[in-house]
């Protein structure tokens, strides 16, 4: 399945917005669209990488105690360390697990959205600092591993931005019958590793995007025949890379997205 979400490389806000075009097409199925009317205001959006800034920026909190980089706190989860002394946190509580691995210098700190949209949804999550050095797949399989220890946990999602999304499926497979499926948002994930998933798949990025952009992902969709489920999210005239989707207009639709997704495919 692929859906197309279409706007013009100024943004979704302001008059001349092309609006929201969804594109659902199934394998020798028919194709249906759909288009969503304009916002009332005009709302000129610079950049879908980051939000407008605001006038005033009251300054974050200074953070004491276990935490992830400043983002994740006691207060959310239960704070942890692995590797080379780097922290982790596990939050939520439900049956279903879902293992966050971000950017390549990124920052769990971006994938906030995401995280409290699953838990509130009945999600467990784990997110975690990770060491650059180490290869991804390796530290996303060890985590997931040990969430899966956790009581009640039943089973996995992996879900990847960038360098984490190329290699979700990797560590989805070494889970075996595990995983639930995986999330992959501005991967390239190689074709010939798309050709052995066997999980549902939900692929994400923006047209533009130099890494993980409208041919990357259109080669992974195009080889992963055998997947349970085969989903495209292509973001038409933008260039936001993985987490940068979710503060951009278009991230309501994103994060909506992924909730369906998993909700469609968790047991």
């Amino acid at each position: 399945m692929r859906a197309i979400i279409g706007s013009r490389h100024t943004g979704w806000g302001g008059a001349g917005l092309a609006g929201l075009v969804a594109l659902l097409t199934a394998c020798g199925g028919t194709v249906n669209t759909a288009a969503a009317p304009s916002p009332a205001a005009p709302r000129p959006v610079t950049s879908a990488m980051s939000a407008p800034a605001s006038p005033s920026v009251t300054p974050s909190p200074v953070v004491t105690g276990p935490n992830v980089s400043g983002c994740f706190t006691e207060k959310d989860g239960r704070i942890f360390t692995h590797g080379d002394d780097l922290p982790g946190v596990i939050t939520g509580k439900g049956s279903v697990g879902v293992v966050i691995t971000y950017e390549r210098n990124g920052s769990v700190c971006t994938w906030r959205p995401l995280s409290d949209r699953l838990v509130g949804a009945g999600y467990r999550v784990l997110l975690y600092a990770r060491d650059s050095r180490v290869p991804p797949e390796d530290v996303a399989v060890a985590m997931g591993k040990r969430l899966a220890k956790e009581k009640g946990v039943k089973r996995l999602f992996f879900v990847g931005g960038s360098i984490g999304a190329t290699t979700a499926p990797l560590a989805a497979a070494r889970m075996r019958g595990k995983a639930a499926g995986v999330v992959a948002l501005s991967g390239s994930i190689d074709p010939a590793d798309a050709a052995a998933i066997t999980a549902p798949l939900l692929q994400i990025g923006t047209e533009n995007d130099g890494y993980g952009g409208a041919a990357d992902l259109q080669a992974a969709h195009d080889a992963a025949t055998k997947a349970a489920a085969n989903e495209l999210l292509l973001v038409k005239g933008e260039s936001a890379h993985a987490s940068a989707m979710f503060g951009a207009s278009y991230g309501p639709q994103v994060l909506d997205r992924i909730l369906t997704f998993m909700d469609r495919h968790r047991s």
